[in-house]
């Protein structure tokens, strides 16, 4: 299992983390998903199939685009 945390700068407000907790959460691999308005900040923990690339792809699909990949 990998857990990353990604910086989004889009996230605006709660329909914003909402938004990106479930779209990201209908991902075949992902356990879990915490967006955090406050901070901007989005933690996803995962396995395969999922991975980085297809997370990175659908944040920029529904326009939560990833600015960086923050290390835990």
């Amino acid at each position: 299992m990998t857990t990353v945390t990604y910086s989004v700068p889009a996230i605006s407000c709660g329909h914003c983390t909402h938004t990106i907790e479930t779209e990201l959460g209908d991902v075949q691999g992902v356990q879990s998903v915490k967006a955090d308005e406050a901070t901007k900040k989005v933690e996803i923990t995962f396995s395969a199939p999922a991975n980085e690339e297809a997370i990175k792809a659908l944040l920029a699909e529904i326009d939560y685009p990833v600015e960086s990949l923050l290390t835990i």
